[in-house]
């Protein structure tokens, strides 16, 4: 068997942003339910850890597999690496491979300002010329930054990480698309509409106090419950809306340290189905957190508009 295989540039180029970020969209109107999605599968591998990402939909089906390796980065490698493949959910025939790992570079920050796009429209009042503050100077704050550029047109970007050359690098890529991005600092927190966390760090980024009222915050850089980016405090002040409250439930540590399960189970925060759906009110004076840890149907979604629309080897 040949398959097509679909390689970075390819994955890229098929879903810019928009394209992207509707797909998704599309995917919850016309019935996707995060609440089905399958939970991703972890299983040891040398230096490190395999992970699985399976997912079914009515036409298309398929898994994501990665490795994970810690010590990647000091070697100058990916710490993240891996493929996807899609399957015919009819014949459970393969269909096609391709780059796993930018497949996530994609779905990730597109699901994360569809999910900022639908949190700022339900806001008592429209706030132009947003200031955009990203914490992160990896893959995941680059896309983040672009994905906000197409999807919050007239916002102000600025970043935060904790290697200066690393945000000088991203600045000036950046830049080299007309995108203007200065460096932040946590001092920016409290003017901040929109606060994007995309690291890896294992401890809060900084005071959940000082984020201003109605600001957005989407904390997307982690998954598991030992991990987490924003603190009790914010979680504790704001509205908050998940992917999906199972997932969360397994996997969101940001949420579980502020409020127990049961207590979660309790409110039943809105995921991203009946937040497109347009189900979310806002408390007046309150901040909205949105918690994601990255789901397989967003892969799955995503790798079917590359199929359908991208160029295959």
């Amino acid at each position: 068997m040949n398959l097509p295989y679909f390689d970075a540039a390819a994955v890229r180029a098929a879903a810019p942003w928009p394209t992207a970020v509707a797909a998704l969209e599309r995917a919850l109107a016309d019935g996707v339910d995060p609440e089905l999605d399958s939970p991703r599968l972890f299983s040891p591998a040398p230096g490190g850890e395999f992970l699985l990402m399976p997912a079914q939909g009515q036409s298309y089906s398929g898994v994501k597999a990665l490795a994970v390796a810690p010590g990647n980065p000091a070697r100058g490698l990916e710490k993240i690496q891996g493929i996807y493949l899609l399957i015919d959910s009819d014949t459970l025939a393969p269909l096609a491979t391709m780059d796993g790992t930018e497949l996530t570079a994609i779905r990730t920050p597109a699901t994360t300002l569809m999910a900022v796009k639908h949190i700022l429209a339900a806001a008592p009042e429209t706030k132009e010329n947003l200031q955009v503050l990203v914490f992160g100077a990896g893959i995941q704050a680059l896309n983040h930054l672009r994905a906000a550029h197409a999807v919050l047109p007239g916002a102000r970007f600025a970043v935060v990480g904790q290697r200066p050359e690393r945000v000088q690098a991203l600045i000036g890529t950046l830049a080299a698309e007309g995108i203007s991005v200065r460096a932040g600092s946590t001092a920016d927190v409290p003017e901040a509409d929109v606060i994007l966390c995309t690291t890896s760090s294992r401890t809060p980024l900084f005071d959940g106090g000082l984020v201003a009222d109605g600001a957005v915050v989407a904390a997307v850089g982690q998954h598991g419950l030992d991990a987490r980016e924003v603190d009790a405090a914010l979680v504790l002040r704001s509205d908050v809306v998940v992917e999906g409250r199972a997932s969360a439930l397994r996997e969101a540590g940001d949420l579980i340290p502020a409020r127990s399960a049961e207590e979660w189970e309790t409110i039943h925060p809105l995921n991203l189905r009946e937040l497109v759906a347009g189900k979310l009110e806002r408390t007046p004076g309150k901040p909205c957190l949105y918690a994601g840890v990255g789901m397989a149907w967003e892969d799955l979604v995503t790798a079917a508009v590359v199929y359908e629309g991208g160029t295959r080897e």
